[in-house]
């Protein structure tokens, strides 16, 4: 065992961190009109990897870690799609940021619940979830990707390849 996680949650957590890190290099990439290539293929390769091996955890019947998972796979896929398959051709340049950015919100709103669950001083102050010290960094995440993603779409027009 890893820090107390089996190999598997191990492997899961690194996907989760490395696309965390990789998706916040292509965010300040499309805030400066960058398409950040190698990074990109980084943050996708590895979010996707993130949602898929969460679904190979042990649960009994629908769960909100699976909710976020389904969710995150549709916009991880419109974000494919758009960059690969359409090239950011038209609207397919705004559902690829929008997607990106609600991928890269959703493993961030996922480290958050994880941190105030797993971290004790967080857990000190939100026992539950429920309590206003989790709510307002959630918040404040949401707010902050919402920022970002709004200058994202006014700032990214990458060039045609």
């Amino acid at each position: 065992m890893i820090f107390g996680m089996t190999p598997f949650t191990a492997f899961h957590v690194i996907l989760s961190l490395i696309g965390i890190v990789s998706g916040l290099i292509v965010l300040a990439g499309l805030l400066a009109a960058d398409r950040k290539a190698g990074w990109t293929i980084i943050f996708l390769i590895t979010t996707i990897g993130t949602s898929v091996t969460g679904f190979l955890f042990p649960y009994a019947g629908f769960t909100p870690a699976i909710g976020v998972g389904i969710i995150s796979m549709i916009f991880l896929i419109a974000a494919v799609v758009a960059l690969y398959v359409y090239r950011l051709a038209g609207a397919w340049r705004w559902i690829y940021v929008v997607s990106a950015v609600v991928s890269l919100y959703l493993n961030a709103f996922v480290l958050v619940v994880q941190a105030f669950q797993k971290i004790p001083a967080l857990n000190a102050l939100a026992p539950t979830g429920s309590e206003p010290p989790f709510a307002i960094v959630e918040g404040t995440v949401l707010v902050l990707f919402m920022i970002a993603g709004f200058l994202s779409l006014r700032r990214f027009h990458p060039l045609p390849a």
